[in-house]
């Protein structure tokens, strides 16, 4: 019989194979294929997309969720038309189910290792809005780090936010990120490593009184629309960052961009704003280096754009290595060494430019 026969006559069984619930006081019967549909199901959002990410038929999929739906003796999914929604059984069991899932691919991994047969494999997020001077020492740093122990380093692109969910939920093994209280804050099972703390950069219109002073402070900004955004991209800094300026004004929100394609666009549209614009990038640069002038070409712009600091720095993230104490004490090696590298060394004689802070933009054309 040919393999596609096969897969089809396994299609077949699955779909008529019945649902049997457990029994009165009968043993448990989870399976890991049935943790893992769960948690592919929960992530993709539907049937259709977790059925394609696990090769599988969509109708088998929907008989092991509700086998293990039977299994708990409760509903774990909420059918909506907007989409399915977890009850408050299937949060419970998504993170056990994430926890015990990892535990097991980590063991697999040490197992495997320990027969000579593969790497352990270290999963790290590097978000998207991550300036690209650190993301390259970052990774740079990592790789040497992980050669040194003969590991494999999996890359992950995804914001984080100031939880950083992604890795306390198993889906990633380390991050780096921003920290915008102390490591000690962080949830369990996290532990974090200080790099260096960054600002953002704030553009104002030439025009505008902080300009010639060259800093601006709280009270000025929201008194002017800001562009910043989209909360997405940097969850936990954005959020940071509100509360502060509600400090100056309770009722103050940042403007998104109509579009976040690039810095020069954003700067298009605060320029050419109805009223004062002032535009914030995320963390951008290391903590009190010097900003600079830009100018936008007329006549696509009719004013200029001068970068400014902040006074008295009110506005400020750690850039952090970010990771999952549960790893392995081999893979938790490569971030303490990783961090080590990254972390700034006390000069011994005068230092080149601050880095991140040196990169200059070139004029910006809309």
């Amino acid at each position: 019989m040919m393999k596609a026969d096969i897969r089809q006559a396994e299609i077949r069984q699955a779909q008529t194979e019945p649902v049997l619930l457990p029994k009165a006081g009968a043993p448990l019967a989870i399976e890991l294929r049935h943790l893992r549909y769960f948690v592919a199901l929960a992530d993709a959002g539907s049937f259709t997309h977790a059925a394609e990410r696990m090769f599988i038929a969509q109708p088998t999929l929907s008989q092991q969720i509700r086998r293990l739906e039977g299994i708990v003796g409760a509903p774990l999914l909420q059918r909506r038309r907007e989409g399915l929604r977890l009850t408050t059984a299937g949060h419970v069991l998504l993170d056990a189910s994430r926890t015990v899932l990892s535990i097991v691919d980590h063991e697999v991994n040490r197992t495997r290792q320990a027969a000579g047969l593969g790497q352990q494999r270290l999963r790290v997020v590097v978000p998207p809005r991550l300036p690209d001077c650190l993301a390259v020492e970052a990774a740079s740093a990592l790789r040497s780090a992980a050669a040194g122990a003969v590991a494999e380093i999996a890359w992950m692109e995804s914001p984080l936010d100031a939880e950083f969910s992604l890795i306390r939920q198993r889906r990633a093994d380390a991050g780096l990120g921003w920290l915008t209280t102390g490591p000690e804050a962080l949830p369990a099972p996290l532990d974090a490593m200080s790099i260096e703390e960054f600002e953002p950069d704030v553009w104002i219109p030439s025009q505008h009184a902080a300009a010639r002073r060259g800093t601006i402070s709280l009270d000025e900004m929201v008194r002017m629309n800001v562009i910043h955004g989209p909360r997405r991209e940097e969850p936990g800094t954005y959020e940071a960052w509100v509360r502060v300026l509600r400090t100056v004004d309770p009722r103050f929100e940042f403007t998104d961009p109509p579009f976040r394609h690039s810095l020069p666009m954003a700067l298009s549209f605060a320029a050419t704003a109805d009223r004062p614009t002032a535009l914030l990038t995320g963390p951008a640069v290391i903590a009190g280096s010097r900003p600079a002038l830009i100018r936008l070409p007329r006549p696509t712009a009719t004013q200029d754009m001068v970068r400014v600091g902040l006074e008295d720095h009110p506005l400020t993230a750690t850039a952090a290595l970010v990771w999952n104490t549960d790893l392995p004490r081999p893979l938790q090696q490569i971030l303490f060494d990783t961090a080590d590298d990254l972390a700034p060394q006390a000069p011994s004689a005068p230092s080149p430019p601050a880095r991140c802070a040196g990169q200059e933009p070139a004029a910006i054309r809309s």
